[in-house]
C-alpha cells in the first residue's frame, strides 16, 4: 500500500526521488567506507521520531544499539538536493543509547524531509527517512489527532490481528502531529503470550522479558517503550507524524501519586524495597524522557506541562495531573491545599498566565484526565477517587476546587474558545459543560470536553458523570451494556479523535473516529469561534 507523506508526494516517489539525486547512494557509500563489518556497526532497531514542532525548530529522536554519534540530514526538497547536516549527541548506556537533537533554523509552513543515522569508528547504521511540517502564519488549516492508552490490560502486539493497527489509521489521515494524552505504556501490566476472550477465541501476543512482569527497574521501564516500538504500525506513523507526548498513571503504576505508599498496595510484591510512588516515578520519568522526542528544559527540569503555538489559529496547552497532585482520597476537602491539589500552584499559575497571554483564536487544553467523569481508586480505599470529580454533584470540593478556580479565572479574564481534550477512561465521549446547569450557576464560561481512546488496550465504561460543573453527554462510544470487560481491541471499541481548525472559517471541528479511522456516527462536532464582547 502506498501511504502518503503529504498530499503532493508519496513515500514511494520520495524514495525514487532520493535515488535519482544520487544523495542516498553517495551517503551510503560514505557510510560504508569503513573496514568494520555490518555486525560491528550501529543499528537502529526502534525507528525514529519527531516532536515539539515550532515554527522554526523540531526535536528528532533516535536510538542506537551501541555507543555512536547521531547524525541528521534535512532538506525542504524531497530529493535532498541541498541537504543540511546536523551532528547530534553521542549515545551511551547512560541514556540507553537514545538521543535527541534539536533542528533549528527551519523555515515556517514548510515540509521538512530528514534522515537519521548513527555512526562510530566501526561504521554506520542505515539511514531512516522521515518528514514533518512546521506551522505557518494561519494560511492553512491546522489538523491533528489525539488519544491515549496503549498496550493495557495485557493486550499487546497480536501479529495475527495486524498489530497495533489503529496507528496505521491515524497515519493515513496525515495529521500534522499526534497528541498522546497519557498511558503511553502500561508499565504495571504484564503482556502474556495468550488471553482467552469471551467469544472463545485466543488473543496472541508478542512477548518480551521486560513485559513479563510489572516494571520496577529502570531497564524494565525502558523495555515497556521498546515493546511498543516493536509494532510496525507505530514505527511507520512515527516517520511521518510528529508526536506530543504526555503521561498519566500507567507510565509508572496504576493510580500513582508522589506520596503513594507502594507497600500498602494490593500489588506491593512487584515493587521490592521501593516504598513511595515518587521513587518509582523517578525511574519511570527517566525512561519517559529517554524514549520520547521531548524538548530539553533549559534548567534541566523534567517538565511534562508545556505549550505549543500553531500560529494565530490555535495554541495547545499540555497539562500534567500526576506530578504535583496530593494523595488520592475521598476528594471532599473544603479548601485548596497540598491534599486537594491536582495541578499544583506553579502549574495553575503557568496555565492562567499562558491562557491570558495567548492570541490564538482557539485554546486547546490537553489533559491526561477528564474533569467530570468519576474515576474511582479502589486500590487505595473505599470511595476514593483518582481523577478530578468526586461523584458528588454539589458545590466544588477536593480537586474540583482547583478546577473551579481555573474556570472562574477564564470567565473573569473573558478568555473565549477553550476546548478540553482528554483520554484515560477507555471510551470516547463528547461533553458540553453548561454553567447554567452547574452547582454554582454562571461561575464559568461554557465549554466542550472531548474524550478519546483507548488506542490499543482493553475497552471499559461508560463511567458516571459528576454534575458539579454541569456536564451533559452529547456523544458516547463505549462497550455495550452487559459486556464482559475489558473488551479486546478486536471488539472494535478503540478510538481516537481529530481536530481541524479551518483557516477560512476559523471553525474548529472535532471528529471522534473508530479503529479504521472513519468518523463514528454522531461523533462529529463543529464549533464556531466566539468573539469577545
Amino acid at each position: 500500500m502506498n501511504r502518503k507523506l503529504t498530499p503532493e508526494i508519496s513515500r514511494r516517489d520520495f524514495s525514487r526521488s532520493l535515488a535519482a539525486t544520487g544523495f542516498a547512494s553517495s551517503l551510503l557509500a560514505d557510510l560504508q567506507n569503513a573496514h568494520a563489518t555490518w555486525l560491528d556497526s550501529p543499528k537502529q532497531p526502534f525507528g525514529i521520531m519527531s516532536g515539539e514542532i515550532t515554527h522554526h525548530s523540531a526535536v528528532i529522536w533516535g536510538k542506537s544499539d551501541v555507543d555512536a554519534r547521531m547524525v541528521i540530514h534535512w532538506d525542504t526538497d524531497a530529493g535532498f538536493k541541498n541537504p543540511k547536516k546536523v551532528l547530534g549527541p553521542s549515545t551511551s548506556a547512560l541514556s540507553d543509547w537514545t538521543a535527541r537533537c534539536i533542528l533549528n533554523g527551519l523555515p515556517s509552513g514548510t515540509t521538512i524531509f530528514y534522515q537519521v543515522h548513527f555512526e562510530n569508528s566501526a561504521g554506520a547504521s542505515q539511514p531512516i527517512l522521515g518528514h514533518l511540517t512546521t506551522p505557518d502564519d494561519g494560511n492553512s488549516d491546522v489538523f491533528f489527532a489525539w488519544s491515549g492508552d496503549t498496550a493495557g490490560q495485557g493486550f499487546g502486539i497480536n501479529l495475527d490481528w495486524g498489530g497495533m493497527k489503529i496507528y496505521s489509521a491515524i497515519e493515513k489521515l496525515s495529521p500534522q502531529f499526534f497528541v498522546h494524552s497519557g498511558d503511553m505504556i502500561y508499565a504495571d501490566n504484564a503482556i502474556p503470550a495468550e488471553i482467552p476472550l469471551a467469544d472463545g477465541s485466543i488473543w496472541k501476543n508478542v512477548t518480551t522479558a521486560a513485559k513479563s512482569k510489572p516494571a520496577s527497574s529502570l531497564d524494565e521501564f525502558r523495555g515497556n517503550y521498546q515493546y511498543n516500538l516493536l509494532d510496525a504500525n507505530l514505527l511507520s506513523m512515527h516517520r511521518s507524524v510528529p508526536i506530543i507526548a504526555s503521561w498519566d498513571d500507567h507510565e509508572t503504576t496504576n493510580n500513582w501519586y508522589p506520596q503513594q505508599s507502594l507497600k500498602s498496595r494490593k500489588d506491593r510484591d512487584h515493587y521490592d524495597a521501593l516504598e513511595l510512588g515518587r521513587q518509582l516515578a523517578n525511574r519511570a520519568a527517566q525512561a519517559f524522557f529517554e524514549y520520547n522526542p521531548l524538548m530539553p528544559q533549559a534548567s534541566g527540569e523534567r517538565r511534562v506541562y508545556r505549550k505549543f503555538s500553531r500560529g494565530p489559529l490555535l495554541e495547545l496547552f499540555v497539562l500534567d495531573l500526576r506530578s504535583y497532585r496530593g494523595p488520592n482520597s475521598t476528594n471532599k476537602q473544603t479548601s485548596m491545599d497540598s491534599q486537594s491539589t491536582v495541578l499544583g500552584a506553579d502549574q495553575v499559575a503557568w496555565l492562567k498566565h499562558s491562557l491570558h497571554k495567548s492570541t490564538a483564536i482557539w485554546k486547546v487544553i490537553c489533559s491526561d484526565m477528564p474533569l467530570a467523569i468519576a474515576v474511582g481508586d479502589s486500590m487505595e480505599g473505599k470511595n476514593y477517587f483518582e481523577a478530578v470529580a468526586n461523584a458528588n454533584p454539589g458545590a466544588p470540593l477536593g480537586r474540583e476546587l482547583e478546577m473551579a478556580d481555573i474556570l472562574g479565572f477564564i470567565k473573569q479574564a473573558n478568555i473565549e474558545n477553550i476546548v478540553w481534550l482528554t483520554a484515560d477512561v477507555h471510551y470516547a465521549a463528547a461533553h458540553y459543560y453548561d454553567p447554567k446547569r452547574a452547582a454554582i450557576p454562571d461561575s464559568f464560561l461554557p465549554f466542550w470536553e472531548f474524550v478519546a481512546g483507548p488506542l490499543h488496550s482493553g475497552s471499559f465504561g461508560p463511567n458516571a458523570l459528576d454534575g458539579t460543573f454541569g456536564p451533559e453527554v452529547k456523544f458516547q462510544f463505549a462497550p455495550p451494556t452487559g459486556s464482559k470487560l475489558p473488551l479486546a481491541p478486536s471488539d472494535g471499541k478503540q478510538s481516537f479523535g481529530t481536530v481541524r481548525v479551518s483557516a477560512r472559517s476559523k471553525q474548529l471541528t472535532v471528529d471522534l473516529r473508530g479503529l479504521d479511522g472513519r468518523v463514528l456516527e454522531g461523533g462529529s462536532f463543529t464549533l464556531d469561534p466566539q468573539t469577545k464582547t
